[in-house]
């Protein structure tokens, strides 16, 4: 369960937890490949004993990473940087802002939240200046700026959020090896991906593992087909339109996408098991069908995490790896990407605040977290030599490809939609109930929420 933080025991963590402009940093300043003349850029903003306070959702091993980020920037400003971590951020942060005691800086795990405080006077809005920034220098820049962008409380959008360490979900996991023994290569388009899963099929194999179960959440891996394909069968304005409400869920739009998912899910011949276990089946152990001999599958479309459910002893890049969930070459919709990531806005403004923003542009912000761990940037001025592993680093290349990004889309509906409805909808669905009929239910859900 849970434990809310209380302001004051918020404000006594920040006060023995301070990232120290005398903190040893990781990696000694003029070593290796890293963009130094970004952090000695930084030495030009002097901040000396001013206390900048980072409030945000990350602990243990993740905590110690991002506190070593942030001491280069406390060693190169002079600034006394403090940071604290909570696994109830979305609750604390929303007592502190109203008990006007919010940090400067608070790191949001998804938009939505960042959003509602903007409407409320929360949040404190960027330059144009960085919006314009963040169109030049993120891959698919104006995407990052929708994402940050939001209505203030006179209705006036402007940028609030800025992002800051990214997941992929847009991946499909599968052996080198089984794909060796067989002559199969790696799909480039999502027509290649289809005429190889039929190949699969005449050749006596099982495509694809596909599993929705989760026990509570049952459901949420099928979300993420559905966004995959509305993202690749339509302009990602309508991704945006559906994801707010602005068109209904039984748009025929959306339900083509919900089908889009059901032709390889509903398809016997195409699933381990059949298409009747995939509702059934945990999504954890889903991926083992590509491990065994002879596989029982071949792929297996999973966000980046999903390694941590493979055999004991995988390697990946050696014993599996992936590939880019690849796009209709005849849509001409580009290379869109799903995933999620965090937001850093400004809840209490200071100068500290916005030179902290400042420094979230600079390469060497990024390059730091890249060479430790489970970091993934869309910034094109960075050094991607530095990630600290392949993995990483063809993740990040798919980033770096992308024409548009888009938020997990169920993230950002409101809850009783995007963690209910549309979960059990997906169940209903690849239980054999019609697309046009699920997506009716979900919409009459959305509806009573209003």
């Amino acid at each position: 369960m849970k434990t809310l933080i209380s302001a004051a025991a918020l404000a006594l963590a920040l006060s023995v937890n301070p990232v120290k402009a005398q903190a040893p940093l990781p990696f000694a300043p003029g070593t290796g490949d890293f963009n130094w003349q970004s952090y000695e850029a930084l030495k030009t903003t002097q901040l000396n004993g001013e206390q900048v306070t980072v409030f945000g959702p990350w602990l243990g091993p993740d905590q110690k990473v991002v506190e070593s980020v942030l001491a280069y920037f406390a060693k190169a400003t002079g600034a006394d940087v403090k940071y604290v971590g909570s696994d109830s951020f979305e609750q604390q942060i929303l007592i502190d802002a109203e008990a006007g005691s919010a940090p400067n800086v608070s790191v949001f795990p998804q938009p939505g939240l960042a959003a509602d405080m903007a409407k409320r006077g929360f949040l404190s809005p960027l330059s144009t200046e960085t919006a314009d920034w963040v169109r030049t220098n993120y891959a698919a820049g104006q995407s990052w700026v929708d994402l940050g962008t939001y209505a203030n409380q006179n209705g006036k959008k402007e940028l609030y959020g800025f992002f800051f360490k990214v997941d992929v979900k847009s991946l499909v996991w599968y052996v080198p090896e089984n794909f060796e023994d067989a002559g199969y290569e790696v799909p480039e388009s999502m027509e290649d991906l289809k005429t190889l899963t039929d190949q699969i099929v005449a050749d006596g194999g099982t495509p694809w593992c596909i599993g929705l179960g989760s026990g509570g959440a049952t459901g949420w891996p099928a979300t993420d087909w559905v966004e995959d394909m509305m993202l690749r069968t339509q302009p990602a304005a309508v991704y945006d339109d559906w994801v707010a409400n602005r068109i209904p869920f039984d748009d025929p739009r959306v339900v083509a996408a919900i089908e889009e998912f059901g032709a390889f899910a509903r398809n016997n011949a195409y699933v381990a098991g059949g298409a009747g276990t995939v509702a059934s089946t945990d999504f954890r152990d889903s991926p083992k069908g590509l491990f065994s001999s002879p596989p029982q599958c071949y792929m297996h479309k999973q966000a980046s995490f999903i390694p941590a459910f493979f055999p004991e002893g995988t390697s990946v890049g050696e014993d599996a790896d992936f590939f880019y969930f690849p796009a209709y070459s005849g849509k001409k919709l580009g290379s869109p990407v799903l995933g999620a990531g965090t937001v850093f806005a400004i809840t209490k403004e200071s100068k500290g605040a916005r030179a902290l923003m400042e420094f979230l542009k600079s390469p060497i912000a990024h390059e730091v977290w890249m060479a430790q761990q489970g970091f993934l940037t869309p910034h094109k001025g960075v050094n991607t030599k530095l990630y600290a592993t392949d993995t990483l680093r063809a993740m990040g290349d798919i980033l770096l490809k992308a024409t548009t990004f888009r938020f997990d889309g169920s993230d950002l509906m409101p809850g009783g939609v995007g963690a209910g409805s549309f979960w059990t909808g997906m169940v209903d669905y690849a239980g054999g109930k019609p697309a046009k009929q699920v997506a009716q239910e979900i919409q009459n859900s959305w509806d009573a929420l209003k």
